[in-house]
């Protein structure tokens, strides 16, 4: 084995157990012992020889275990001194724990000591205090006593004196005075009364000259000396004389007498009036009187900061003597003016003055003063002399609220004349309802000017207009709407007589009885205004229901007094109309107007009025109750006009096929009747369709349109089946019927309604039934539309072909022997037709089903599908 010795030193000093501390690895360690050997290997010639390894490692090995017992008989030696330390520490905290405890008992006893010595200190303390006050008591008294005696014997020498001793023998003096005065009352002795005369007249006495001392002082500019005699009136009876003696003097309400006539704002006035001119915004009087208060609060609350012991108090008599005289007296001239212009102007000037005041109250709020100021005086003369000059502006922290309360209070006190209980809101309906019926004065002398002919057209308007206008005669309290109804009919020349003014309707125009969009708009501008308006000047609580109020007062001008006028006017016209003429198309025009207004309308209504109430629920419930009802009636009245006009088409249609010739169906065989085309009720019938439908596609959109078409088409198609029953038709008529079904069917297919496509084809197939030879003709009528229905129904069509007598008794022999299996239903059919009953044959001809999608009968209630504004509305563009 090889020693320790036989190791080169490299590898000894890699074996130092310095080398093992901190970051070892064993990888590294044995790479560095091999690295001398494996060098020394390769560079030997023979082969590889292991030895010298082994006994390298062999070496290291033992070295290493000598390293390790020296590392462990250290650490040996190392825990036991560790242990023996341990024992003298944990020993000598055993001792400081007891010492620590003992002095904290030692402690605790001293503080209780100290504890019971300071509670009978506190008791000695309070005992002296109350042996002191009842000791001042008895020499207040005692004082008080002589001084009432020396009143009753009217001598004041020693007040006297004392009030010469200067600031503080003054502020005795008020005090003194003040519990003399007290004392005084209560003292019931003969002479008593004689005391007490003397007493109030040396007050007095001292009231007038602390009062003269202040004012003097006050015109000199001294602030201490006016703080002293501030704090001595305080003292005496409060200070409100002393108050009251600034303030009436203050030079802003000395010899200021503000007047609307000299500020020429002729602008302002000129406009105020004008509904589509924005309101103003501001006045030059009244922005100069503002800023002369601005200026003057931000000076005097240094002031008032300086000189008086309350500055709060003082402040709040001085703003609530500004918002008494300056603003309201001001505020009252421009009402005035405004008011003799117009409601309108007298509303936004109210509206004007009051977000001028808001600005106003806002800026003064932060000169908010504190309500304790020390007795010392914070400025010095010269910083009073400056202010007084405007230089020293700035306002110190607010530290209470009492002013901010009394400008708000002043605020409300200030408009409570003005918007309390309904009068505010009267006057804003009375504005509305006088800017709508002069906007519609026009507009509603033209709709009773075209409706003389007959003097019911106008009556449902004007009896409902007077209905509402009677509540403002026999009710005591009369209601917006009613009001509003009343402006309507004085202003739109309706009287309660119906008596109309003929110079009036002469000036009137064929535009003014057209609705317009920029009329609406223009309503609901104005309305929108007023609303604003009333946001602005009423409580929080009462906005639900005011806007109610202007909701109705909106919806009796734009739905009852325009809209439904409008729509009436249409219809009376469609009533009294001369049938034999063509009927007029231009109530669509207006339904088409009508639909657009009312969706404009019902828009704002619920963009701009709901959201207003939504923080009452049940005003909310009544508003929607109320909207949707008042647009429920405009809808039924463009039903109804609808209807007139769907009832006036198909009576003119009835009217041209009626025109019909006998023997347009078997014309004579010359080029004239060959020539033709058309025949005349077929020309006229497809231009009034044509008519109808462009008319239609203009003014009528989604369902609505559909609706329409539909049921001109299904009415056609009655009466087409009934016109085909009344004329006889040869061979070669049956190709002009067949050129006229053609264009029936093609005209009415321009509709692009589904619905109406197989009707029209079966109307056409019915027509084919002339051409073809009689042969044939069974099979024909078993096959497509005319296959579906009962070929019995088609005997009175069969009839009328100029070869019918020919072959009818072959051909109904072949169809009974073919009936002979039909049921009970379908022979009482036949009989019926046997018997000649055509009114029963149409309508059950009618009531057949002809397929999928087709039905012969006339839609039930097109009314019922048209529908305007907010609710339910048809309105998907086609």
């Amino acid at each position: 084995m090889q020693h320790f010795g036989d190791l080169d030193s490299a590898t000894e000093e890699q074996l130092r157990l310095n080398n093992f501390e901190g970051k070892f690895d064993v990888k590294e360690f044995v790479g560095s012992i091999s690295e001398r050997l494996i060098t020394q290997s390769k560079a030997s010639s023979g082969p590889f020889d292991p030895k010298p390894f082994i006994r390298t490692f062999e070496a290291v090995v033992d070295k290493l275990i000598s390293v390790r017992k020296d590392v462990q008989a250290k650490t040996e030696q190392m825990e036991k001194s560790v242990r023996v330390a341990e024992r003298e520490y944990s020993k000598k905290m055993a001792d400081l724990n007891r010492g620590f405890e003992a002095v904290g008992s030692s402690f605790s006893t001293m503080e209780s000591k100290m504890n019971e010595v300071g509670r009978t200190a506190v008791r000695i303390g309070e005992q002296l205090e109350s042996i002191h006050i009842e000791r001042q008591r008895a020499q207040a008294a005692h004082d008080l006593i002589n001084y009432y005696n020396q009143f009753s014997r009217g001598d004041t020498s020693r007040l006297d004196a004392l009030k010469k001793e200067g600031r503080e023998g003054r502020s005795q003096v008020a005090i003194i005075l003040r519990r003399l005065t007290t004392v005084a009352r209560e003292v019931d002795l003969p002479s008593a009364d004689k005391t007490r005369e003397n007493i109030d007249k040396y007050c007095e006495k001292f009231e007038k000259d602390m009062i003269y001392l202040f004012d003097r002082c006050y015109r000199k500019g001294d602030p201490k000396l006016m703080h002293h005699c501030a704090q001595t009136l305080l003292d005496f009876n409060g200070g409100a004389s002393c108050v009251q003696i600034y303030v009436n003097q203050h030079d802003f309400f000395m010899n200021k007498v503000r007047d609307t006539a000299n500020h020429s704002d002729d602008l302002l006035w000129n406009n105020v009036s004008k509904p589509d001119e924005s309101p103003p915004k501001t006045e030059s009087g009244l922005t100069e009187l503002f800023g002369e208060i601005r200026a003057t609060v931000a000076q005097e609350s240094q002031i008032v900061q300086a000189v008086f012991p309350n500055p709060p108090f003082v402040m709040q008599v001085f703003l609530q003597r500004v918002f008494a005289q300056s603003i309201q007296q001001y505020m009252e001239q421009l009402l005035t003016k405004g008011s003799s212009l117009s409601d309108l102007a007298y509303l936004r000037i109210l509206q004007l003055v009051h977000n001028q005041t808001s600005n106003l109250v806002e800026d003064l709020k932060a000169h908010e003063l504190p309500s304790i100021t020390p007795s010392k005086s914070s400025l010095e003369i010269s910083e009073f002399r400056r202010v007084l000059s405007g230089a020293l502006t700035v306002s110190g922290t607010s530290t209470t609220s009492v002013v901010s309360a009394m400008l708000e209070n002043a605020m409300a006190e200030l408009f409570v004349p003005y918007i309390e209980g309904q009068k505010y809101l009267d006057r804003e309906s009375k504005s509305l309802g006088e800017l709508y019926a002069g906007l519609l004065a026009n507009y509603t002398r033209y709709h009773m000017r075209m409706q003389k002919v007959k003097s019911s057209m106008f009556d449902r308007m004007v009896d409902r207009l007077g209905a509402a206008a009677a509540n403002t005669t026999t009710s005591g309290g009369s209601s917006t709407s009613a009001q509003a109804a009343a402006l309507i009919m004085r202003y739109g020349g309706i009287s309660s007589e119906r008596i109309q003014d003929k110079s009036s309707e002469d000036n009137v125009r064929e535009e003014d009885g057209l609705l317009s969009i920029d009329v609406a708009e223009k309503m609901l501008k104005w309305h929108a205004e007023a609303v604003g308006r009333c946001v602005e000047l009423t409580s929080q609580n009462d906005v639900p229901k005011n806007t109610f109020i202007l909701l109705r007062v909106l919806a009796e001008a734009i739905g009852a007094a325009y809209l439904e006028t409008a729509i009436e006017s249409a219809i009376a016209r469609l009533e009294f109309a001369d049938p034999k003429l063509e009927p007029s198309l231009q109530p669509l025009e207006v339904l088409r107007s009508v639909d657009l207004i009312c969706h404009l309308w019902q828009q704002y209504t619920n963009m701009a009025l709901f959201p207003l109430a939504a923080s009452s629920v049940t005003v909310r419930r009544e508003m929607t109750i109320f909207n949707n009802q008042t647009v429920s009636r405009t809808e039924g009245a463009a039903n109804t006009l609808i209807q007139r006009t769907i009832d006036a088409t198909i009576t003119w249609l009835s009217l041209q096929l009626s025109k019909q010739k006998k023997n347009d169906f078997k014309p004579r065989n010359d080029d004239l009747s060959f020539a033709r085309v058309n025949t005349e009720p077929c020309v006229a019938c497809c231009e009034i369709l044509e008519k109808v439908r462009d008319a239609a596609i203009q003014n009528i959109s989604g369902k609505n349109r559909e609706a329409f078409l539909t049921e001109i088409g299904v009415s056609f198609h009655s009466l087409l089946l009934d016109h085909l029953r009344k004329y006889p038709v040869s061979a070669t008529g049956g190709l002009m019927l067949a050129k006229d079904l053609k264009s029936y069917q093609d005209t009415v297919a321009s509709f692009n309604i589904p619905a109406l496509h197989e009707r029209f084809e079966f109307i056409r197939q019915l027509g084919n039934v002339f051409l073809v030879r009689p042969e044939i003709l069974k099979s024909y009528i078993t096959e497509n539309y005319l296959g579906r229905i009962d070929s019995a129904l088609l005997k009175p069509y069969l009839a009328q072909r100029s070869d019918w007598g020919q072959f009818e008794t072959r051909f109904n022999e072949n169809v009974d022997v073919e009936d002979v299996a039909t049921d009970s239903a379908s022979k009482g059919l036949k009989d019926r037709f046997k018997m000649a009953k055509l009114g029963t044959m149409v309508k059950d001809l009618e009531g057949l089903k002809l397929g999928d999608g087709i039905s012969m009968g006339i839609p039930s209630g097109f009314t019922g599908s048209f529908s305007i504004g907010g609710r339910g509305l048809n309105n998907n563009s086609a």
